[in-house]
Parts: C-alpha cells; structure tokens; sequence
C-alpha cells in the first residue's frame, strides 16, 4: 500500500485519517491537546466498526467487542488515560497563563494523578475565626460580682445612638418609677421660685427654707411689696442670698405687673421674667402645666456626655441633641431620670459604677468604683437607706422606702 506524504497537512494512515503533525511554534500544551483528539477519533472508529480491527494512531489494532456486547479493555484506551494525565500538566500551563481567571477562581494548581484542588475549603477553614470574631458583642464578660462593661461607641450612627439612648431611659424608668422634681411646692408661683433659689445650691437647702417664705408671702403680690432686707434674712441659707433676694422680689412684680399675678405657661414669657431661664423655664412648664421639656442641669449635663449622647457643653445645645433622640412626649420624665440617677449613683467625683444597673450601657464604666461592696457604700439618698431631698414627697416616692427629708434645724 502506498502511503502518501502531505507536508502541508499531515501523514495519510491507512483507513484514511489524516494523523497531524508537529507544526512550527506549537507549544507541548497544544502537542497534548492534539494527540487526545486523535486519540478519540481512533476509538470511536474502532467501536462504529463492531469488532473489526482497526489500527490507532500508535499502529496498533484495536480489540473487538466480545460476545455479550462488552468491549474489552484496549491499547488504546491504555494511550488515552496516559495521554490524559499527560495533558493535565498542560492544562495547569494553561491556567498560569491566565492570571486573571486564576485568582478569580482562585483554583490551585491540579495534582499529579490529574484532580484539581482548589483553595475554597482552605478559605472557609480560615474565615471562621473571623465569622466568630463578627458575632462578639460590645458587651464584654467582666469578672464575677460585677456587671458587664459595655466598649465605648465607635463610629456609632445615629439609629444605634438612639435605640441605646432609649433603652438606657427605660431602664432608669425601671429603676426610678417615683422619679419626680425634688422641690417641694404647691402651686406654679411657689415652684417657679424655689426653682430660681436652688441655683448653687441643693433641693434640701431650698425645701428647708421655703416654707418660712411662702408662710410670710404666699402670692406674687405680697413677695412684691416684701422688704428686702426680710427677705434676705429668710433666703440667707441658700446662699448668694442678697441676688437671689433681688431676683424673687422682681419676678414677684414681674408677675403682678404683666401677667396679672399669675405664672405665664409659655416658654417665651417665662424667659422674660427676672431670673428665669431656659431650665428653670421647662421645670415649669413640665411639672407645673404639664408640658414637655428638658431639664438640663448639672448632673444632666455630666450623665448625657458620659453616656455619649452628646460632645456640647451649652446647656441649649445639649438641649436640642438629646431633645432630637426621644419623643417630646418623653422629656419631662426623662429629666428625671437622668437627674435622679446623677443624685444617687452617677456622681461627679466618684461614681458608683459596681451598683449602677445600666453599667452594660455605658461607655464611661470604670471611673468610678467598681467593687460591688464599695460601690454600694457610695450611694445616696433612698438608695442608700438616707432620707430624700423633699420634706413632702409624693406618696410613690414613700411606697418606695424613700424617706422624707428632716425641716431645717432638725438635723
């Protein structure tokens, strides 16, 4: 038989096919690629021909099916595992080729015996310690006997300020449900008074000395024509008495003058009267008439920065900040709270931060105390077993345990 040889195209076999041949250039990847090809060509010849021996590409015939139908194992398909694992290599030349498509599908390089690896278990095994370290709260494990410490915000939106100013204010209502304005009084004109004397000076001072004043001038129209100097005399225990003397006597004609002896229940005549300002203003309005507003005092003051509520230090900016995390329907009450809680627990110098019940929610925990048993020693007034600030507290306040502060000279 005649075998003719074509040098553009390839080697003509004896059943026709033509077998390629190496061209110029070709790398081994594209050699292997070739010889699979040829390779199934081969085969599929030899099973379309039942049984008729036919030569591969190696020269060799190709066993017939037997009998039942099976075809048996063959040189050939001996050459096509060989040349399959042969081409795995090539296969791996490839994906090195393809950098970009590598680290897309991060794939490792396949193995000897032709199986591929690639590094997504890997991956997974080593973002676990991550997924856990994503699902540690902000509240740390803090030693036995004492609360939980929350970590200072970080970057905290405004929605998660918000939810964490609220709970923390249901927790205090929780804590202090007789929570109430710790100056004794019985109608606005008395209120608005002992408000403007508690200036530099505590809640007791000023219920302790009260009741002499308003036995001596019970109306705005009586404390308006008072004599100084007797005035002085009743207010000496407050301290800064000859001011505060000046102050109760102008706002006195104030009233009488321009509102008719009575207490103006807006915010923007309040203001306007000798004395008054804007915290002594919403202490009115919110207890007296019944409308919201914050009361920012000093203790206010040091607890809503301690928390992080707000970075101001203007008692008006601190106002609209804190005013902008609760409902207004809420902000007489949260007052209250906050100030009870600064008179019992959160004090200035040395917080009881061992016996505070919102220790989880504070990011200042830690300045204060935080022994259980010395921070318990730290607290004041019915929370400590003392009497309260108000000679004639509410009676939710005594159902409590709170205990009614001594008149003055009492001890």
């Amino acid at each position: 038989m005649v075998v003719r040889r074509d040098s553009a195209v390839g080697e003509q076999v004896p059943d026709g096919t033509k077998e390629p041949t190496k061209a110029a250039g070709s790398t081994p990847a594209k050699e292997a690629v070739k010889k699979v090809t040829a390779t199934k060509t081969a085969s599929k010849k030899a099973v379309s021909k039942k049984g008729a021996p036919v030569e591969d590409v190696s020269g060799k015939a190709a066993p017939a099916r037997s009998a039942t139908g099976k075809r048996a194992a063959s040189p050939a398909a001996a050459a096509k595992k060989s040349v399959s694992k042969k081409a795995a290599p090539a296969k791996a030349v490839a994906k090195k080729a393809a950098p970009a498509k590598v680290a897309a599908k991060r794939t490792a390089p396949a193995s000897s015996d032709g199986t591929k690896t690639t590094a997504t278990k890997t991956g997974a095994k080593r973002s676990a310690p991550a997924k856990a370290a994503a699902k540690k709260t902000a509240v740390e494990k803090a030693p036995p006997g004492q609360p939980s410490v929350a970590e200072p915000p970080r970057d905290e939106s405004h929605t998660a300020l918000v939810r964490r100013a609220r709970r923390i204010n249901r927790e205090l209502a929780e804590v202090y449900p007789y929570a109430h304005p710790e100056l004794d009084f019985q109608n606005p004109f008395q209120l608005i008074v002992a408000t403007v004397l508690s200036a530099q000076t505590t809640d007791l001072r000023v219920n302790q000395t009260t009741p002499a004043l308003f036995a001596k001038y019970p109306t705005p129209e009586d404390l308006a024509e008072a004599n100084a100097e007797e005035v002085e005399e009743i207010l000496r225990p407050t301290g800064f008495f000859r001011a505060k003397t000046k102050s109760v006597i102008g706002l006195s004609k104030a009233l009488r003058d321009d509102f008719g002896g009575e207490v103006p229940g807006r915010l923007e005549d309040l203001v306007k009267l000798p004395g008054v300002g804007r915290k002594t203003a919403f202490v009115v309005l919110g207890n007296a008439f019944g409308r919201p507003g914050i009361t920012v005092d000093t203790h206010f003051q040091r607890l809503v920065r301690r928390w992080k509520w707000t970075e101001q230090t203007e008692p008006d900016k601190i106002e609209a900040a804190v005013g902008a995390l609760f409902p207004k329907s809420e902000w007489t009450m949260l007052s209250h709270h906050v100030i009870f809680h600064g008179r019992r627990i959160c004090h200035a110098r040395k917080p009881a931060c061992g016996a505070c019940p919102i220790a989880p929610l504070c990011p200042a925990y830690g300045e204060g105390e935080t022994d259980p048993e010395k921070a318990r020693k730290l607290l004041k007034y019915e929370k400590g077993g003392f009497p309260g600030q108000r000679l004639n507290p509410p009676q939710s306040y005594l159902d409590a345990g709170g205990i009614p502060a001594p008149p003055l000279g009492a001890g």
